[in-house]
């Protein structure tokens, strides 16, 4: 059974930091490009950051590119997200994902997905 587990969501402050993680299990992560969406309230689910199965290659949304930064550790399981420089429009729902092959932005084209954890920017 394939599980994706995302961790570190919380409350920031403008301008802050937070890490996220996200733990997968079933699956030979070493064969999958994963990525990380976001999801405000009343909003569809956006492309937010993805790698390369191998890690050489990373890709960002014009919105966060500069302040955060997508790595994982295939001998562990796990993908991160540092987010730095947070504001308002950073708050939302961060879901990580896994496909077989290349990274994609679109949110259809990933097979497994976690159950998220919550990003709060406050000023």
């Amino acid at each position: 059974q394939v599980q994706l587990v995302e961790s570190g969501g919380g409350l920031a402050l403008t301008g802050g930091s937070l890490r996220l993680s996200c733990a997968v299990s079933g699956l030979s992560v070493d064969s999958y490009a994963m990525a990380w969406f976001r999801q405000a309230p009343g909003q569809e689910r956006r492309f937010v950051a993805a790698i390369s199965w191998g890690g050489a290659n990373t890709f960002y949304a014009d919105s966060v590119k500069g302040r955060f930064t997508i790595s994982r550790d295939n001998a562990q399981s796990m993908l991160f997200l540092q987010l730095n420089s947070l504001n308002a429009e950073d708050t939302g729902m961060y879901f990580c994902a896994a496909r077989n092959g290349v990274f994609k932005v679109r949110a259809r084209e990933y097979e497994y997905w976690g159950q998220g954890t919550q990003v709060t920017v406050s000023s």
